[in-house]
């Protein structure tokens, strides 16, 4: 075989291997190949995709609940539970022919379109998704059968435009897709609940005709001025496919630690006597809070708090204790929003918004 031609079929194959593995073949493998094919080892090297630009579906799902398997457990099980998530997860991506980008943590991401694209891949990334989680569903009985904690799955979508290809050095490069739409889809899967997929406009314009999904929520998230559509993705009808999830919320709630001031309601008369708390929760509709006192439930607060990452400061914002509780020296108020204007309202809701996108 002439020495350009044996070089031509080298290509050939490392090419039709990394495009059905996702990956380019590692070293030792196109090494084996060459001298296979007699081609010599200076043709043993990686094959680089071109990078371009091109429309790719995103999934991103995130595992929820091994902070408590790692708190009672040995870390062997903690790793042995989370690989054998991570490897039912993946036997469910290869089935719809999508091309895992990347483990981080307790995270996977995966690519539909990319490297190749095919003209169902909104479709194949949403069915995928909800395979996704009702094989966590069945993992979650095993995981009841051996007594371990539950853990729950969250998914985020988006379709969009990116920049596909090697990235790295001549030490270590990897295919991959960066873009603001890759940001995106990151932002989405933080939004997410427990047993949840939750998708971009983007991806339901292209999808609608298959999917029942909820009427769009606007959320602010992170590197962007105006709020984003988001649907969450209910069932696949003609798959006959229904999400399983797993957790109702009002809303979602973050980690905060914002100052407050209150002032005890009494009747119809707001005492004078400063209270100072601090906010270490926050929801769309209400607040947990230390106090440095007990204050029965029932009772009403004033509150008075400045938001700094949405430039806001609440002043009369009415709020009832619903709960309370004990812990290290201080108490700890549930509390509901009873009174609270329009701005202020909003302001809250952007604020925890922006808190869980950042997380």
């Amino acid at each position: 075989m002439p020495e350009e031609s044996n070089n031509d079929t080298v290509r050939r194959l490392l090419a039709l291997m990394e495009r059905e593995t996702g990956a380019p073949p590692g070293a030792a493998v196109q090494a084996e190949v060459a001298a296979i094919l007699g081609a010599g080892a200076a043709l043993a090297r990686p094959v680089a995709p071109e990078v371009a630009q091109r429309e790719v579906t995103i999934l991103l799902a995130d595992l929820r609940g091994f902070t408590a398997l790692s708190a009672t457990r040995p870390a062997g099980e903690v790793v042995a539970a989370l690989n054998r998530c991570l490897a039912r997860l993946s036997e469910v991506v290869f089935r719809y022919q999508g091309t895992i980008d990347k483990f981080t943590g307790e995270s996977i991401m995966v690519l539909f379109g990319a490297p190749q694209a095919h003209a169902d891949d909104v479709e194949r990334a949403l069915v995928c998704a909800v395979e996704m989680q009702l094989a966590m569903r069945d993992l979650n009985l095993e995981h009841l059968r051996e007594r371990l904690p539950q853990v729950y799955l969250g998914i985020g979508i988006n379709t969009g435009m990116v920049v596909a290809g090697r990235f790295g050095s001549d030490l270590f490069s990897q295919y991959t897709v960066i873009g603001e739409e890759v940001d995106l889809a990151s932002r989405i899967e933080a939004f997410s609940l427990r047993g949840q997929v939750l998708m971009s406009e983007a991806t339901y314009q292209r999808c609608w005709k298959l999917v029942s999904a909820t009427a769009p929520m606007q959320v602010y998230v992170k590197g962007k001025a105006e709020p984003v559509a988001l649907r969450e993705l209910v069932a696949i009808p003609a798959r006959k496919l229904k999400v399983p999830r797993q957790e109702f919320r009002r809303s979602h709630r973050a980690d905060t630690h914002v100052p407050c001031l209150c002032q005890l309601v009494q009747g119809d008369d707001v005492q004078p006597r400063i209270i100072h708390g601090m906010i270490v929760d926050v929801s769309y509709h209400g607040l947990q809070m230390e106090l440095p006192e007990r204050i029965e439930p029932g009772n009403v607060l004033q509150l008075e708090f400045s938001l700094a990452l949405v430039d806001h400061r609440a002043v009369g914002v009415f709020g009832r204790i619903v709960k309370i509780q004990a812990a290290d020296g201080h108490w700890v108020a549930g509390l509901e929003f009873s009174e609270i204007d329009d701005e202020s309202r909003q302001k809250v809701q952007m604020f925890v918004q922006l808190l869980v996108a950042s997380r």
